[in-house]
Protein backbone atom coordinates (compact mmCIF):
# COMPACT_ATOMS: atom_id res chain seq x y z
CA UNK A 1 0.00 0.00 0.00
CA UNK A 2 2.66 2.51 1.03
CA UNK A 3 5.03 1.73 -1.89
CA UNK A 4 2.12 2.37 -4.26
CA UNK A 5 1.43 5.74 -2.59
CA UNK A 6 5.11 6.67 -2.79
CA UNK A 7 5.20 5.79 -6.49
CA UNK A 8 2.00 7.77 -7.15
CA UNK A 9 3.38 10.75 -5.23
CA UNK A 10 6.66 10.61 -7.18
CA UNK A 11 4.79 10.68 -10.48
CA UNK A 12 2.35 13.32 -9.22
CA UNK A 13 4.93 15.96 -8.32
CA UNK A 14 6.78 15.38 -11.61
CA UNK A 15 3.52 15.83 -13.54
CA UNK A 16 2.81 19.03 -11.56
CA UNK A 17 6.27 20.40 -12.39
CA UNK A 18 5.89 19.59 -16.08
CA UNK A 19 2.38 21.08 -16.10
CA UNK A 20 3.61 24.27 -14.44
CA UNK A 21 6.45 24.54 -16.97
CA UNK A 22 4.07 24.05 -19.91
CA UNK A 23 1.67 26.62 -18.45
CA UNK A 24 4.51 29.12 -18.00
CA UNK A 25 5.73 28.61 -21.58
CA UNK A 26 2.25 29.10 -23.04
CA UNK A 27 1.65 32.13 -20.80
CA UNK A 28 4.82 33.77 -22.15
CA UNK A 29 3.88 32.88 -25.72
CA UNK A 30 0.38 34.27 -25.16
CA UNK A 31 1.76 37.48 -23.69
CA UNK A 32 3.90 38.00 -26.80
CA UNK A 33 1.52 36.31 -29.22
CA UNK A 34 2.29 38.72 -32.07
CA UNK A 35 5.96 37.66 -32.00
CA UNK A 36 4.97 34.00 -31.68
CA UNK A 37 2.65 34.20 -34.69
CA UNK A 38 5.26 36.11 -36.70
CA UNK A 39 7.93 33.48 -36.01
CA UNK A 40 5.52 30.69 -36.93
CA UNK A 41 4.58 32.41 -40.20
CA UNK A 42 8.26 33.03 -40.86
CA UNK A 43 8.94 29.31 -40.48
CA UNK A 44 6.04 28.50 -42.83
CA UNK A 45 7.44 30.90 -45.45
CA UNK A 46 10.88 29.36 -44.98
CA UNK A 47 9.56 25.82 -45.40
CA UNK A 48 7.82 26.82 -48.64
CA UNK A 49 10.50 29.03 -50.22
CA UNK A 50 13.81 27.55 -49.09
CA UNK A 51 13.75 24.76 -51.74
CA UNK A 52 13.23 27.42 -54.42
CA UNK A 53 16.13 29.45 -53.02
CA UNK A 54 18.38 26.37 -52.96
CA UNK A 55 17.53 25.78 -56.61
CA UNK A 56 18.26 29.39 -57.60
CA UNK A 57 21.53 29.28 -55.66
CA UNK A 58 22.95 27.08 -58.41
CA UNK A 59 22.84 30.10 -60.74
CA UNK A 60 22.86 33.11 -58.37
CA UNK A 61 24.63 34.17 -55.17
CA UNK A 62 22.72 33.15 -52.03
CA UNK A 63 21.58 36.68 -51.03
CA UNK A 64 20.35 37.42 -54.55
CA UNK A 65 18.55 34.04 -54.69
CA UNK A 66 16.75 34.87 -51.43
CA UNK A 67 15.73 38.30 -52.74
CA UNK A 68 14.46 36.93 -56.05
CA UNK A 69 12.47 34.19 -54.31
CA UNK A 70 10.80 36.52 -51.80
CA UNK A 71 10.05 39.29 -54.31
CA UNK A 72 8.65 36.80 -56.80
CA UNK A 73 6.42 35.27 -54.11
CA UNK A 74 5.14 38.70 -53.04
CA UNK A 75 4.36 39.65 -56.65
CA UNK A 76 2.55 36.33 -57.15
CA UNK A 77 0.46 36.77 -53.98
CA UNK A 78 -0.45 40.36 -54.87
CA UNK A 79 -1.37 39.24 -58.38
CA UNK A 80 -3.75 36.60 -57.03
CA UNK A 81 -5.37 39.12 -54.69
CA UNK A 82 -5.72 41.64 -57.53
CA UNK A 83 -7.32 38.94 -59.69
CA UNK A 84 -9.81 38.10 -56.95
CA UNK A 85 -10.58 41.78 -56.34
CA UNK A 86 -11.11 42.36 -60.06
CA UNK A 87 -13.46 39.37 -60.26
CA UNK A 88 -15.54 40.68 -57.34
CA UNK A 89 -15.65 44.21 -58.78
CA UNK A 90 -16.64 42.92 -62.21
CA UNK A 91 -19.53 40.86 -60.82
CA UNK A 92 -20.75 43.47 -58.36
CA UNK A 93 -23.68 44.86 -60.38
CA UNK A 94 -24.90 41.44 -61.45
CA UNK A 95 -24.46 40.06 -57.93
CA UNK A 96 -26.65 42.78 -56.48
CA UNK A 97 -29.48 41.85 -58.85
CA UNK A 98 -29.01 38.11 -58.33
CA UNK A 99 -29.00 38.41 -54.55
CA UNK A 100 -32.13 40.56 -54.53
CA UNK A 101 -33.91 38.09 -56.80
CA UNK A 102 -32.54 35.22 -54.72
CA UNK A 103 -33.88 36.67 -51.49
CA UNK A 104 -37.31 37.03 -53.13
CA UNK A 105 -37.14 33.39 -54.30
CA UNK A 106 -36.23 32.23 -50.79
CA UNK A 107 -39.17 34.15 -49.33
CA UNK A 108 -41.58 32.55 -51.83
CA UNK A 109 -40.04 29.14 -51.13
CA UNK A 110 -40.55 29.56 -47.38
CA UNK A 111 -44.17 30.58 -47.93
CA UNK A 112 -44.94 27.35 -49.79
CA UNK A 113 -45.34 23.83 -48.34
CA UNK A 114 -43.91 22.36 -46.19
CA UNK A 115 -42.84 25.56 -44.36
CA UNK A 116 -45.92 27.77 -44.99
CA UNK A 117 -44.40 30.78 -43.22
CA UNK A 118 -46.55 33.88 -42.93
CA UNK A 119 -45.31 36.67 -45.28
CA UNK A 120 -45.93 39.15 -42.47
CA UNK A 121 -43.46 37.26 -40.29
CA UNK A 122 -40.73 37.58 -42.93
CA UNK A 123 -41.45 41.29 -43.31
CA UNK A 124 -41.30 41.67 -39.54
CA UNK A 125 -37.89 39.96 -39.43
CA UNK A 126 -36.54 42.36 -42.07
CA UNK A 127 -37.86 45.37 -40.18
CA UNK A 128 -36.38 44.11 -36.92
CA UNK A 129 -32.98 43.68 -38.58
CA UNK A 130 -33.18 47.25 -39.90
CA UNK A 131 -34.12 48.57 -36.46
CA UNK A 132 -31.27 46.65 -34.85
CA UNK A 133 -28.75 48.11 -37.29
CA UNK A 134 -30.10 51.62 -36.77
CA UNK A 135 -30.06 51.40 -32.97
CA UNK A 136 -26.57 49.86 -32.84
CA UNK A 137 -24.98 52.09 -35.45
CA UNK A 138 -22.45 53.55 -33.02
CA UNK A 139 -21.43 50.08 -31.88
CA UNK A 140 -20.96 48.94 -35.46
CA UNK A 141 -18.86 52.02 -36.26
CA UNK A 142 -16.63 51.47 -33.20
CA UNK A 143 -16.25 47.80 -34.19
CA UNK A 144 -15.19 48.86 -37.68
CA UNK A 145 -12.65 51.30 -36.23
CA UNK A 146 -11.22 48.62 -33.93
CA UNK A 147 -11.12 46.31 -36.94
CA UNK A 148 -8.99 48.86 -38.76
CA UNK A 149 -6.59 48.88 -35.83
CA UNK A 150 -6.58 45.09 -35.93
CA UNK A 151 -5.67 45.26 -39.60
CA UNK A 152 -2.62 47.36 -38.76
CA UNK A 153 -1.61 44.74 -36.18
CA UNK A 154 -2.00 41.95 -38.74
CA UNK A 155 0.10 43.82 -41.29
CA UNK A 156 2.78 44.37 -38.64
CA UNK A 157 2.86 40.65 -37.85
CA UNK A 158 3.18 39.80 -41.56
CA UNK A 159 6.00 42.33 -41.97
CA UNK A 160 7.87 40.82 -39.00
CA UNK A 161 7.26 37.32 -40.39
CA UNK A 162 8.66 38.33 -43.77
CA UNK A 163 11.67 39.98 -42.10
CA UNK A 164 12.35 36.82 -40.08
CA UNK A 165 11.98 34.56 -43.10
CA UNK A 166 14.74 36.45 -44.92
CA UNK A 167 17.29 35.33 -42.32
CA UNK A 168 15.75 31.88 -41.87
CA UNK A 169 15.99 31.19 -45.60
CA UNK A 170 19.44 32.68 -45.98
CA UNK A 171 21.20 31.05 -43.02
CA UNK A 172 18.72 29.25 -40.79
CA UNK A 173 20.93 26.16 -40.52
CA UNK A 174 23.84 28.25 -39.27
CA UNK A 175 21.59 29.97 -36.73
CA UNK A 176 20.42 26.60 -35.40
CA UNK A 177 24.01 25.35 -35.26
CA UNK A 178 25.04 28.44 -33.26
CA UNK A 179 22.16 27.84 -30.81
CA UNK A 180 23.16 24.21 -30.30
CA UNK A 181 26.79 25.23 -29.71
CA UNK A 182 25.67 27.26 -26.68
CA UNK A 183 24.23 24.14 -24.99
CA UNK A 184 26.14 21.77 -22.71
CA UNK A 185 28.00 19.07 -24.69
CA UNK A 186 25.88 16.31 -23.09
CA UNK A 187 22.64 17.76 -24.49
CA UNK A 188 23.97 19.13 -27.77
CA UNK A 189 23.65 15.95 -29.84
CA UNK A 190 20.12 15.19 -28.65
CA UNK A 191 18.96 18.73 -29.36
CA UNK A 192 20.51 18.56 -32.84
CA UNK A 193 18.74 15.25 -33.51
CA UNK A 194 15.41 16.53 -32.22
CA UNK A 195 15.73 19.75 -34.21
CA UNK A 196 16.43 17.90 -37.45
CA UNK A 197 13.41 15.65 -36.89
CA UNK A 198 11.21 18.63 -36.01
CA UNK A 199 12.19 20.62 -39.10
CA UNK A 200 11.80 17.60 -41.37
CA UNK A 201 8.28 17.00 -40.05
CA UNK A 202 7.31 20.68 -40.13
CA UNK A 203 8.54 21.05 -43.71
CA UNK A 204 6.73 17.90 -44.82
CA UNK A 205 3.52 18.97 -43.11
CA UNK A 206 3.68 22.47 -44.59
CA UNK A 207 4.27 21.22 -48.13
CA UNK A 208 1.54 18.62 -47.74
CA UNK A 209 -1.13 20.91 -46.32
CA UNK A 210 -0.46 23.56 -49.00
CA UNK A 211 -0.82 20.93 -51.73
CA UNK A 212 -4.04 19.59 -50.18
CA UNK A 213 -5.42 23.12 -49.84
CA UNK A 214 -4.56 23.92 -53.47
CA UNK A 215 -6.25 20.74 -54.75
CA UNK A 216 -9.34 21.48 -52.62
CA UNK A 217 -9.49 25.05 -53.92
CA UNK A 218 -9.22 23.91 -57.54
CA UNK A 219 -11.98 21.31 -57.08
CA UNK A 220 -14.25 23.84 -55.37
CA UNK A 221 -13.57 26.57 -57.92
CA UNK A 222 -14.28 24.30 -60.89
CA UNK A 223 -17.43 22.87 -59.29
CA UNK A 224 -18.83 26.30 -58.38
CA UNK A 225 -18.02 27.62 -61.86
CA UNK A 226 -19.81 24.67 -63.51
CA UNK A 227 -22.83 25.17 -61.23
CA UNK A 228 -22.92 28.86 -62.11
CA UNK A 229 -22.46 30.06 -58.52
CA UNK A 230 -21.21 33.67 -58.42
CA UNK A 231 -17.92 34.59 -56.71
CA UNK A 232 -16.45 31.19 -57.63
CA UNK A 233 -12.86 32.51 -57.55
CA UNK A 234 -13.10 34.27 -54.14
CA UNK A 235 -14.90 31.25 -52.66
CA UNK A 236 -12.15 28.97 -54.00
CA UNK A 237 -9.55 31.23 -52.34
CA UNK A 238 -11.55 31.05 -49.10
CA UNK A 239 -11.48 27.25 -49.38
CA UNK A 240 -7.69 27.35 -49.85
CA UNK A 241 -7.12 29.23 -46.60
CA UNK A 242 -9.80 27.30 -44.70
CA UNK A 243 -8.13 23.98 -45.58
CA UNK A 244 -5.26 24.91 -43.23
CA UNK A 245 -7.63 24.11 -40.34
CA UNK A 246 -8.01 20.31 -40.56
CA UNK A 247 -11.43 18.65 -40.35
CA UNK A 248 -13.50 21.83 -39.85
CA UNK A 249 -12.02 24.44 -42.19
CA UNK A 250 -13.29 23.09 -45.51
CA UNK A 251 -16.89 22.46 -44.33
CA UNK A 252 -17.10 26.03 -42.98
CA UNK A 253 -15.84 27.52 -46.26
CA UNK A 254 -18.22 25.36 -48.31
CA UNK A 255 -21.09 26.31 -45.99
CA UNK A 256 -20.45 29.94 -46.96
CA UNK A 257 -20.51 28.85 -50.62
CA UNK A 258 -23.82 27.07 -49.99
CA UNK A 259 -25.34 30.26 -48.56
CA UNK A 260 -24.18 32.24 -51.60
CA UNK A 261 -25.60 29.55 -53.90
CA UNK A 262 -28.92 29.59 -52.02
CA UNK A 263 -29.26 33.36 -52.36
CA UNK A 264 -28.12 33.52 -55.99
CA UNK A 265 -29.28 30.27 -57.57
CA UNK A 266 -31.93 28.76 -55.34
CA UNK A 267 -32.32 25.63 -53.19
CA UNK A 268 -31.40 23.07 -55.87
CA UNK A 269 -27.93 24.51 -56.56
CA UNK A 270 -27.42 25.04 -52.82
CA UNK A 271 -28.22 21.36 -52.23
CA UNK A 272 -25.61 20.45 -54.86
CA UNK A 273 -23.04 22.59 -53.04
CA UNK A 274 -23.93 20.79 -49.78
CA UNK A 275 -23.36 17.49 -51.58
CA UNK A 276 -20.03 18.94 -52.69
CA UNK A 277 -19.10 19.40 -49.01
CA UNK A 278 -19.55 15.67 -48.42
CA UNK A 279 -17.69 14.63 -51.59
CA UNK A 280 -14.67 16.89 -51.01
CA UNK A 281 -14.56 15.83 -47.36
CA UNK A 282 -14.33 12.19 -48.46
CA UNK A 283 -11.66 12.96 -51.06
CA UNK A 284 -9.62 14.96 -48.56
CA UNK A 285 -9.91 12.44 -45.72
CA UNK A 286 -9.48 9.19 -47.64
CA UNK A 287 -7.33 10.15 -50.62
CA UNK A 288 -5.42 13.41 -50.31
CA UNK A 289 -4.27 13.21 -46.69
CA UNK A 290 -3.15 9.53 -46.79
CA UNK A 291 -1.23 10.06 -50.06
CA UNK A 292 0.04 13.64 -49.92
CA UNK A 293 0.86 13.69 -46.20
CA UNK A 294 2.69 10.35 -46.23
CA UNK A 295 6.11 11.99 -45.77
CA UNK A 296 5.02 13.86 -42.65
CA UNK A 297 4.08 12.36 -39.30
CA UNK A 298 0.50 11.13 -39.53
CA UNK A 299 -1.75 11.45 -36.52
CA UNK A 300 -4.90 9.56 -35.66
CA UNK A 301 -8.09 11.49 -36.58
CA UNK A 302 -9.08 11.61 -32.90
CA UNK A 303 -5.74 13.25 -32.03
CA UNK A 304 -6.22 15.73 -34.89
CA UNK A 305 -9.74 16.58 -33.71
CA UNK A 306 -8.71 17.15 -30.09
CA UNK A 307 -5.66 19.14 -31.23
CA UNK A 308 -7.75 21.46 -33.41
CA UNK A 309 -10.40 21.99 -30.73
CA UNK A 310 -7.82 22.52 -28.00
CA UNK A 311 -5.87 24.97 -30.15
CA UNK A 312 -9.05 26.89 -31.00
CA UNK A 313 -10.03 27.11 -27.32
CA UNK A 314 -6.55 28.26 -26.31
CA UNK A 315 -5.78 30.73 -29.11
CA UNK A 316 -8.72 31.05 -31.49
CA UNK A 317 -8.29 30.54 -35.22
CA UNK A 318 -4.51 30.78 -35.09
CA UNK A 319 -4.42 28.13 -32.39
CA UNK A 320 -6.49 25.80 -34.56
CA UNK A 321 -4.03 26.32 -37.43
CA UNK A 322 -0.91 25.78 -35.30
CA UNK A 323 -2.19 22.86 -33.19
CA UNK A 324 -1.77 19.98 -35.65
CA UNK A 325 1.75 20.86 -36.89
CA UNK A 326 2.81 21.47 -33.28
CA UNK A 327 1.56 18.06 -32.15
CA UNK A 328 3.15 16.45 -35.22
CA UNK A 329 6.50 18.07 -34.48
CA UNK A 330 6.42 17.03 -30.82
CA UNK A 331 5.58 13.46 -31.77
CA UNK A 332 8.39 13.30 -34.34
CA UNK A 333 10.88 14.63 -31.77
CA UNK A 334 9.70 11.97 -29.32
CA UNK A 335 10.19 9.31 -31.98
CA UNK A 336 13.66 10.59 -32.88
CA UNK A 337 14.86 10.73 -29.26
CA UNK A 338 13.47 7.34 -28.23
CA UNK A 339 16.27 5.00 -27.06
CA UNK A 340 17.32 2.49 -29.69
CA UNK A 341 16.24 -0.53 -27.63
CA UNK A 342 12.78 0.80 -26.82
CA UNK A 343 10.03 -0.71 -28.99
CA UNK A 344 8.03 1.66 -31.16
CA UNK A 345 4.26 1.89 -31.41
CA UNK A 346 2.33 -0.90 -33.12
CA UNK A 347 1.98 -0.61 -36.88
CA UNK A 348 -1.56 -1.99 -37.00
CA UNK A 349 -3.94 -0.47 -39.54
CA UNK A 350 -5.55 2.73 -38.30
CA UNK A 351 -9.36 2.92 -38.07
CA UNK A 352 -9.47 5.12 -41.17
CA UNK A 353 -7.66 2.50 -43.24
CA UNK A 354 -4.31 4.33 -43.23
CA UNK A 355 -1.09 3.64 -41.37
CA UNK A 356 -0.50 4.88 -37.87
CA UNK A 357 2.61 6.90 -37.18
Amino acid sequence: MFPALLTAAAYAWRILVVGALVYAVFSVLGRFHEITVAVFLGLVITAMLRPVTDLLERFLPRPLAVAVTLLGSIVLALGVLALVGGAVAGERAGLDREFRAGVDRIELWLQRPPFRLNPAALTDVQSRIGQFLSSHRSTLISTAVSGAGRLVEVLTVFALALFSSVFFIHSGDRQWGWFCDQLPPAARERVMTGGRAAWRTFTGYTHGIVLVAAINAILVGVALFVLGVPLALPLALLEFFAAFIPLIGSPIALAVAAVVALAAKGPLIAAMVVALIVIIGQIEGHLLHPIVMSWAVRLHPVVVAFSVIGGAVAAGVMGAVVAVPLVSVLWSVHQALRPAGEPGPPRNPAPDGGRES
